[in-house]
């Protein structure tokens, strides 16, 4: 599959962002819909994963951000960071939650405490209790973004929108540790409008799975709206990952972490999150109903995990060298960021990082983007597991 007509910012890298996923949303668990709280979101559970994953020598972290369960991520984030050693951390903000200044302090407080190791995940979705159609959605977002951008990049902010009406001209805020335009920003949606905002202020652009010639579609049409801006981006994806010595090693544990799950219990779970009905939550459920009978869209590529998940719910499944080289068509396709998980976190985690991560150079998204220099060397391929 060609990517010729795809226009990728770090597109002269030879190598990826490998990032993990906090479970702050009490999404951890051995057994999807059969809850253990020996997994439950809270500070010991969730500091662990995102330790051992800097330990591991992953590159990024995840902090997502829910309403309903789970902790508070910034708060987190801010908690944690003094604690890790290189690890950057993606954290999630729901736009129009916290006032936009504020918001942009609060970011650049963390990025001082990380010095500059803060990257920033955009959420638009609808808040508790309000309903906002995606247009509506997508532009109370630009309009965070934009205030952002001011607040990070000039000693005022003067703007007039359509959500906010901000003038503060004679204040001194906090600037971020990164003073090339402030921290890096990730971004997911499917929509129009999401396309266009993501196209016009943002620098990853996250896909949940599906299959490769799906990926190459959205990665055209974002590549195409981002150069009517005269820009480009990186692409990134958010997928699960079950790595075993051997491929059916890998695919019986797939089947075990679904032993609870049934057609009704995964609904209720699913149904349980804002974003639902969401559009890209439907291309996920149209990728699971095009799967075969054991949940495969495509080799290694399952689908079973969207039983009972509303947004990500794929998983790459396979021994080390078949996790590797689906991992490496991804990044011939011209993704660059990665953002893995596995149940529980923590166990998933050291196994990746044990058969698969060595095998891949990694590198920050900074340093893709030239913001910094360095990357990791890439090894060949060993027989087993490293010790």
């Amino acid at each position: 599959m060609s990517n010729d007509s795809i226009q990728i910012r770090s597109k002269d890298a030879q190598g990826a962002e490998v990032s993990w996923f906090a479970p702050l949303c009490n999404g951890d668990d051995q057994f999807l819909g059969n809850h253990d709280i020996r997994y439950k979101s809270d500070w010991s559970n969730t500091s662990n994963v995102l330790l051992t994953a800097d330990r591991l020598g992953y590159r990024n972290i995840l902090c997502p951000s829910s309403y309903q369960v789970g902790q508070d991520t910034l708060a987190f984030a801010s908690a944690v960071a003094p604690l890790t050693s290189n690890i950057n951390i993606l954290a999630a903000i729901r736009c129009g939650e916290v006032y936009p200044p504020m918001l942009g302090r609060a970011i650049a407080t963390i990025d001082h405490i990380l010095k500059g190791r803060l990257t920033i995940n955009i959420i638009s979705s609808n808040l508790p209790g309000s309903e906002l159609d995606s247009a509506a959605r997508y532009q109370r977002s630009r309009e965070v973004i934009e205030i952002l951008k001011q607040g990070w990049n000039q000693d005022y902010i003067d703007y007039q929108g359509e959500f906010y009406k901000v003038k503060l001209d004679s204040t001194d805020p906090l600037k971020p540790y990164q003073q090339n335009g402030g921290p890096l920003l990730y971004f997911g949606g499917y929509s129009p409008s999401a396309v266009e905002l993501c196209a016009e202020h943002c620098d990853v652009y996250l896909m949940w799975p599906e299959t490769e010639e799906n990926l190459h579609g959205l990665m055209k049409n974002m590549s195409n709206k981002a150069a009517e801006f005269g820009r480009q981006v990186d692409f990134g994806l958010r997928v699960h990952v079950i790595v075993r010595e051997t491929e059916a090693e890998a695919k019986d544990a797939a089947r075990r972490l679904m032993t609870y799950v049934e057609d009704e219990k995964g609904k209720e779970i699913r149904e349980r999150a804002l974003d639902a009905k969401s559009y890209g939550v439907s291309r996920q459920s149209a990728m699971r109903e095009q799967s075969d009978l054991d949940g495969f869209v495509e080799p290694n590529l399952w689908t079973g995990i969207g039983r009972a998940r509303s947004g990500c719910g794929g998983a790459i499944v396979g021994n080390p060298e078949q996790v590797l080289e689906k991992i490496h068509r991804y990044m011939k396709m011209g993704i660059r960021a990665f953002i893995f998980s596995g149940y529980p976190h923590a166990d998933e985690c050291k196994l990746f990082a044990n058969y698969v991560l060595p095998h891949i150079k990694t590198f920050s998204m900074p340093e893709l983007q030239g913001r910094k220099p360095v990357g990791t060397p890439m090894t060949p391929l060993a027989a087993g597991p490293r010790n």
